[in-house]
């Protein structure tokens, strides 16, 4: 346990002086293997070697996918989509920011992706229409954790990597705890709006929904498309992730022809910079974990938590309760790299599977990306909105005690996230 002390000294003692987190994390790594005496070429062996996989590529397809949408306007026609759905009602639009980031999140794999995206576009919408700014933020900050719980999701394929679990599973197990979240924030914000008064749209008309899916149907087959192959076994996940990339170029260019062959450079050098940053917290994170497992951290760990009780949901309810302190001081790749071969151990010695626990990792850890003080959507949220931190932070606590509650839910009913996958296995 002393290792693991100086390395979250080392760790944190360079984020408050303002180190990015992938160097925070290789310069811990470095302080590590000094104190250890490793020779320091394990850490570019360790790098390197972590992030030469070919599952690892499904990553910057998908996150190149997502760049090809905001641009082809395939982002734009599901907001239309979801407005002919949900429009109608009190709040419609932020009941149509929460719908177009369930079919988003379910393309794009990325919460980030899809808070630029979705908020990019309505964010000030909704404040035009006369939503508070701070609600408008909110809204989307919370609706786009789903872009990591609804498959594809980036972080899944990170946990499988690193946990050696299926990511076909886990994707498939992250289809109902989705939509639970989805739901339960599209009553909340309901109820709020009708509190509020907001204004709602146009009146619902089944010759508009119509119209809006003709326009819309090939950005909807997309996740249809992906899913279903990855289900079907016609293709992997990293496969599945080049293939949406295929398929959101062609409709882009050729289909609805609002991205030109000009605008691929720089999506490409966007998504390159994106990537970069990924790949150097995995390829660090991946040395740290390695570190952490030699000088048998995991085990140690084990038999605390187990020596307070060997009961399952105890064991769970304490991981969950440190991971969402976690969440709040770090984000969410390093977070889920450096603690996967952490605490799998422990779940997996009290019984617990090991594909739950990932997407319950993740679903917990999503919550800290919309936690201050280093909440990732909650920042890109405040600028769209242009609002202050504290603003949104008081307007986001309805939100994260509902996404709380889901999680409690999950946690005290593993089936949630275990029929899909244990049924079609």
């Amino acid at each position: 346990m002393d290792m693991l002390i100086i390395f979250l000294v080392a760790l944190f003692g360079f984020l408050l002086i303002g180190v990015p987190v992938a160097f925070c994390l290789g310069l811990a790594a470095l302080v590590m293997m000094g104190i250890q005496n490793f020779g320091y070429d394990i850490l570019v062996q360790k790098m390197v070697g972590g992030i030469d996989s070919f599952p690892l590529l499904a990553v910057p397809f998908f996150m190149l996918a997502g760049e090809i949408m905001n641009s082809g306007g395939i982002a734009k026609r599901i907001i239309n989509l979801s407005n002919s759905l949900v429009g109608h009602i009190t709040g419609g639009l932020g009941l149509v920011n929460i719908v177009a980031s369930m079919f988003f999140g379910g393309i794009s794999g990325s919460s980030v992706a899809d808070t630029a995206a979705i908020g990019g576009l309505l964010i000030p919408a909704m404040k035009e229409d006369g939503y508070d700014a701070d609600f408008s933020a909110a809204v989307t900050a919370s609706s786009a954790t789903m872009g990591i719980v609804i498959p594809p999701s980036i972080p899944m394929i990170l946990f499988g990597l690193i946990g050696g679990t299926s990511v076909v599973r886990m994707f498939l197990g992250g289809i109902i705890p989705g939509i639970l979240i989805g739901f339960s924030l599209l009553t909340l914000t309901f109820i709020i709006s009708k509190k509020r008064n907001y204004p709602k749209g146009d009146k619902f008309s089944i010759v508009r929904v119509f119209k809006a899916l003709k326009e819309s149907i090939w950005a909807v087959f997309l996740p249809v498309i992906i899913i279903g192959g990855i289900i079907s076994g016609y293709f992997t996940p990293t496969e599945a992730a080049v293939v949406s990339v295929v398929y959101a170029l062609i409709v882009s260019l050729f289909v609805y022809k609002e991205m030109s062959v000009r605008d691929l450079p720089r999506i490409l050098i966007d998504t390159g910079k994106t990537t970069g940053i990924v790949m150097l917290v995995a390829g660090t994170a991946m040395v740290v974990a390695w570190l952490l497992t030699v000088v048998r951290i995991p085990q140690s760990i084990a038999t605390t938590i187990l020596s307070i009780s060997d009961n399952p949901l105890i064991v769970l309810l304490i991981i969950n309760f440190f991971l969402l302190l976690v969440g709040s001081v770090m984000d969410l790749t390093p977070a889920l790299l450096i603690l996967t071969p952490v605490l799998l151990p422990v779940a997996t010695a009290v019984g617990i599977d090991p594909v739950f626990f990932g997407v319950m990792m993740v679903i917990n850890l999503g919550i800290g990306l919309v936690t201050p003080p280093v909440g990732t959507i909650l920042y890109i949220s405040c600028g769209i909105a242009k609002i202050s931190l504290e603003k949104i932070t008081k307007a986001m606590l309805p939100f994260l005690a509902t996404q709380v509650a889901i999680l409690l839910l999950i946690i005290l009913f593993p089936q949630l996230v275990l029929w899909i996958p244990n049924t079609l296995r």
